[in-house]
């Protein structure tokens, strides 16, 4: 598959079939985690994987609100990566502070696409979820109180045929050479 393909191919599953996530795909998709790029080659992030259905059923638990009907589907998922922001190195730091920008957030959205991106070519779902209870979630995994967990994603095979993407048009997205500009051709 081709990469425009793949990206075509990757969306927000929120449905899956109760189907096992054979090791060897879970593992290639946390080698190409592994590999993402980060600021200062800082790495900020430590992912874990929630793969005992019952620790993974506590964890959905806490990802879901009934009130506003949020992320009921978790449970389907077998396995939830969570991931944790670490400590950057002292140069990642320094240049998140000279540059007020803080680089482990970039960071972790780009390992956090690389691993749906990587489930996408094993031919997995995924969905990043950003919505959940951050303290139940520490307590559920002992996950030390000082540190932030940012994302869950949720990985398996998807229970439903990939949509048709519907995104803006991409002269409301991108300008050339000065904001807001149109291409010159």
């Amino acid at each position: 598959m081709d990469f425009k393909s793949l990206v075509l191919a990757r969306q927000s599953d929120r449905s899956y079939l109760d189907q096992p996530i054979e090791k060897d795909k879970l593992a290639s998709i946390l080698e190409c985690a592994r590999m993402a790029p980060s600021a200062c080659n800082a790495q900020p992030w430590h992912i874990i994987v929630v793969d005992n259905p019952e620790i993974k059923n506590k964890v959905a638990d806490a990802t879901s609100e009934k009130l506003l009907g949020m992320n009921h589907f978790t449970k389907q998922a077998p396995i939830h990566l969570v991931i944790i922001e670490e400590a950057a190195n002292l140069t990642s730091n320094f240049g998140s502070w000279v540059k007020r920008k803080h680089f482990p957030l970039i960071d972790i959205g780009i390992v956090a696409e690389h691993i749906c991106l990587a489930a996408a070519s094993e031919g997995l779902g995924s969905c990043m979820i950003g919505w959940f209870d951050e303290s139940k979630v520490k307590k559920i995994l002992n996950i030390p109180s000082s540190k932030r967990v940012l994302l869950i994603i949720t990985l398996g095979y998807a229970a439903k045929e990939t949509r048709t993407k519907i995104r803006k048009p991409i002269d409301k997205i991108v300008s050339y050479n000065s904001y807001g500009e149109k291409s010159a051709d």
